[in-house]
């Protein structure tokens, strides 16, 4: 019998050291207002076929932490202090010292990351064969019938017509087309790290189920460590093997899937997901989060949550507090995380009869 995905990436954990790690990453903008503290501390280790999602409201920091990974910010941006390693072949290097060629070099091939806007992303006065001949020769590629031939495999793969695809100019495409060709195009160098933001965003529900699905089929088929970055918690429940809450710019609770969804012991994490409807919710009463994400110019003193937060004493206005385990592979970062299993216990998330339960059936995103 085959080997699940999942115990696969567990004895990877144990033979070999994880390729990409984050150390108290810090990301910083400049701005006329002040300073912008998009990413605060982050310590991250992502292991070989694992995939994490990242989710939170819009402006946690999800994006800024992923663009940091393969250095896409903009100029205005300082990463600093922290170190973002990257191991593959017994190399090991840091991320953030890279030369502009090794840099170059690191992108598709080590690490790609799929773009929130796929339009975007293309130059749209170049034919999407073009595009990809041009990656693959700044990466030594030179045999045009072999990455020809490979980029028809992949764009079979995402279910698109090659033929069509390939010759045509990125608007000729609709969002869906783009999207899955974007993905065949960061396949193309067999890169060891994929990067996701918001594969799904503004997509009909089909074509979504069909990302979903290639995805699945990747994680499972060629054991790639992807990270996703979304609002859509059916993202997480169904491709995820683990999943971290962001919120004003931390990681403020991860841990395995399951445990995070039905076992929070983050108030914000618990928030996030009592105020998603599902398909099988029936007509329950929605939960909302009070309140607005921080100005992230002007964060609030202790944690940064305690603001919005029902269990918030005078201890987290004047302490943040730090991740701690409270579970197996499970860390939360909350002074009162006993009152929230209290709550929980109470008021449990109830369960759906779907294989994935409930949240894999939701199709409405946090906002």
């Amino acid at each position: 019998m085959s080997k699940s995905n999942l115990e696969w990436q567990q004895d990877s954990t144990q033979n070999q050291k994880p390729p990409l790690s984050l150390q108290n990453v810090y990301v910083n903008y400049g701005t006329r207002k002040g300073n912008v503290q998009a990413v605060r501390g982050v310590t991250l280790d992502l292991y070989a076929g694992e995939s994490l999602a990242l989710i939170g409201e819009s402006g946690s920091g999800k994006t800024t932490l992923g663009l940091s990974i393969v250095r896409l910010l903009a100029s205005t941006a300082k990463v600093e202090p922290g170190t973002i390693i990257y191991r593959r072949d017994q190399r090991e290097v840091d991320v953030l010292k890279l030369s502009t060629s090794e840099l170059r070099q690191f992108r598709w091939r080590d690490c790609a990351m799929v773009f929130q806007s796929a339009l975007n992303a293309f130059n749209p006065v170049l034919r999407v064969w073009d595009q990809v001949l041009d990656t693959a020769q700044a990466h030594g590629w030179s045999d045009r019938t072999a990455v020809r031939e490979r980029f028809l495999d992949l764009l079979k793969f995402v279910q698109l017509d090659p033929t069509r695809v390939i010759n045509a100019y990125p608007h000729e495409l609709s969002g869906g087309m783009r999207q899955r060709t974007l993905l065949a195009i960061s396949l193309l160098l067999e890169p060891q790290i994929l990067i996701l933001d918001e594969p799904t965003t503004a997509l009909d529900i089909l074509t979504q189920r069909t990302i979903i699905g290639l995805l699945r089929r990747l994680k499972e088929e060629q054991h790639f460590t992807m990270i996703f970055i979304s609002h859509d918690l059916a993202i997480a429940a169904e491709l995820a093997d683990r999943v971290a809450t962001m919120y004003a710019g931390r990681i403020v609770e991860i841990g395995k899937t399951y445990d995070l969804f039905y076992q929070p012991r983050h108030p914000y994490t618990l928030g996030l997901i009592r105020a998603v409807p599902t398909v099988l919710g029936g007509f329950e009463e929605l939960f909302s989060i009070p309140g607005s994400p921080p100005d992230l110019v002007n964060l609030p003193s202790g944690c940064k949550f305690h603001p919005r937060c029902s269990f918030a004493t005078d201890k987290c206005k004047q302490q943040e507090p730090e991740l701690e385990e409270v579970g197996e592979r499970h860390f939360t970062a909350c002074w009162h995380w006993q009152d929230v299993e209290k709550e929980l216990e109470l008021h449990p998330i109830r369960r759906g009869a779907a294989k994935h339960d409930a949240l894999a059936q939701t199709t409405v995103e946090v906002r």
